[in-house]
């Protein structure tokens, strides 16, 4: 069998979904003047906060780098603030300022009617046939 055309191949076509389906949640996120990286941040921390700079890197699926420039903008923007971590020092944990619970509030909608708009794509049965597939690639 042969080997399928590029643009048929399952990691171009993940690829190619996650970017519309980021696309769409921009436009939606810009009107409120907050990035995709700052949302992921925002809820991240609305979920869990404190979190350290590198587990919400990983959640927020940029590199830690990437992660501090984001989180300086923000807490100039007094969405978050930095603490220390009570057991080490040298590690900085990042928590949401009361702004930033409201702005999390403010976006709720947002992230609903987006993730009602990627769902319409999909019966009830795909839609969590795809969202366990998906969660459970480990590669």
């Amino acid at each position: 069998m042969a080997d399928p055309k590029f643009t048929e191949q399952l990691g171009y076509l993940i690829s190619r979904a996650n970017r519309l389906i980021e696309e769409d949640l921009s436009k939606r996120l810009g009107a409120n003047g907050i990035t995709l990286e700052q949302y992921r941040v925002l809820k991240s921390l609305e979920e869990e906060s404190p979190l350290p700079m590198g587990r919400l890197a990983e959640r927020v699926l940029v590199e830690p780098a990437t992660l501090t420039k984001i989180i300086d903008r923000m807490v100039r923007e007094t969405l978050v603030f930095r603490v220390p971590d009570d057991k080490d020092r040298r590690k900085v944990r990042v928590a949401l300022s009361s702004n930033g619970v409201a702005m999390c509030r403010q976006l709720e909608g947002v992230g609903d009617d987006h993730e009602k708009h990627v769902a319409e794509a999909f019966s009830a049965d795909e839609l969590g046939d795809v969202c366990r597939i998906l969660s459970d690639i480990g590669i």
